[in-house]
């Protein structure tokens, strides 16, 4: 099968680390008998430095013509150092989100037990910690509106939106996550307070009965971000609104030990995409010490997601796994042991023969 894939390395680290990503989706290939087409697109800072526009039609019209999309990263101190910027590359992603209907992020936290030494928690609290986060990405308080300042500058106001129907379609597809796990599901939200919360609990509670094999807990967003460092192996699947789920997924990444080992899919009503969780990370870029896992994995989740190649993904991951348990690793890893963005890369993909030869 042929597979057309957008590539968006953005900014930073974002084109090393894709790089590596393709070089593991092109053995892939090789090794079970699939073609992947790339065509790369701007987006992010470098957008803006050659159009003006952080994603600009062409490449819109490159992800909708695509079966799936590889992103990278957005972001550049030029822009973070000045928040009075007309024109900032995260209005890049927003608007492919936007755009595209990516309306679910989904965000595997899983320890690898090689790892659990990395993590900033105890070995023994992090050991068994297999979590999916599923945040709604297209709702809430980044996209409502109005927004704005008073004529002053003296106040600020931002509008958080739900309707029922975004609510039941990210409920709908934690449910149908969990069933595939150990089918429980807490939904996050702080409804003692907010109004979109009580609609989230409120919805959530009446898709429960449709899913009687499942248990459906609640819990407020402080508790969850609580119970997330005290015991992170109690969560199965986490389904949260925007916000939420952008600071719990970016909290529980951290039990990993590295923001670099993380992938994540933004599921689309007609295309997906899927990026590593970390940001552009400028410093890093051009020096080949950036961590590829995050980004490689990401494939993986395409492979599985996107074109239901679940062996494929399977193949990834495992040479991922033993890459890592054999201490290959980048500095974010290991200070005293580390191997650069090109070696981890190479070493995974030589696993990824090895792996399919033994098949």
């Amino acid at each position: 099968m042929n597979y057309k894939i957008a590539l968006l390395p953005g900014d930073g680290i974002g084109p090393e680390v894709i790089e590596q990503a393709v070089r593991a989706l092109e053995v892939t290939g090789q090794v079970t008998g699939h073609t992947f087409c790339f065509t790369e697109g701007l987006v992010g800072a470098a957008a803006i430095d050659s159009t003006g526009d952080p994603f600009p039609d062409e490449t819109l019209e490159l992800c909708r013509r695509s079966d799936a999309i590889l992103f990278g990263a957005i972001g550049h101190p030029k822009y973070d150092n000045d928040p009075s910027a007309k024109i900032r590359p995260e209005q890049g992603l927003l608007r492919m989100r936007s755009e595209l209907g990516l309306y679910a992020n989904i965000r595997p936290v899983k320890c690898i037990p090689a790892l659990a030494g990395m993590s900033p928690l105890r070995e023994e609290i992090v050991a068994g910690t297999d979590i999916v986060i599923i945040r709604e990405l297209t709702g809430g308080i980044y996209f409502g509106k109005p927004r704005g300042r008073s004529e002053d500058g003296q106040t600020a106001f931002d509008t958080c939106l739900y309707s029922r129907h975004e609510i039941e379609r990210i409920v709908h597809l934690g449910c149908r996550y969990a069933m595939q796990r150990r089918r429980k599901i807490t939904v996050v939200d702080k409804a003692n307070v907010l109004a979109t919360s009580q609609l989230w609990r409120e919805t959530a509670k009446a898709i429960a009965p449709e899913y009687p094999e499942i248990e459906m807990d609640f819990m407020f967003v402080d508790n969850a971000a609580m119970q997330l460092i005290k015991n992170p192996s109690a969560f199965d699947v986490i389904v949260t609104e925007n916000m939420f789920g952008d600071i719990l997924s970016d909290e529980a990444s951290v039990i990993t030990g590295s923001l670099g080992m993380l992938p994540s899919a933004s599921i689309g009503q007609s295309t997906s995409l899927y990026e590593p969780i970390h940001g552009s990370y400028p410093q890093a870029a051009g020096k080949n010490i950036a961590n590829p896992v995050g980004t490689i994995l990401s494939a993986a989740m395409m492979l599985e997601l996107s074109f239901g190649l679940t062996k494929e993904a399977g193949l990834i991951t495992r040479a991922v796994e033993e890459t890592v348990r054999s201490g290959v690793v980048t500095a974010d890893l290991s200070e005293s042991n580390h191997h650069s963005t090109t070696e981890t890369g190479e070493h995974i993909r030589q696993l990824i023969r090895r792996l399919a030869e033994q098949e």
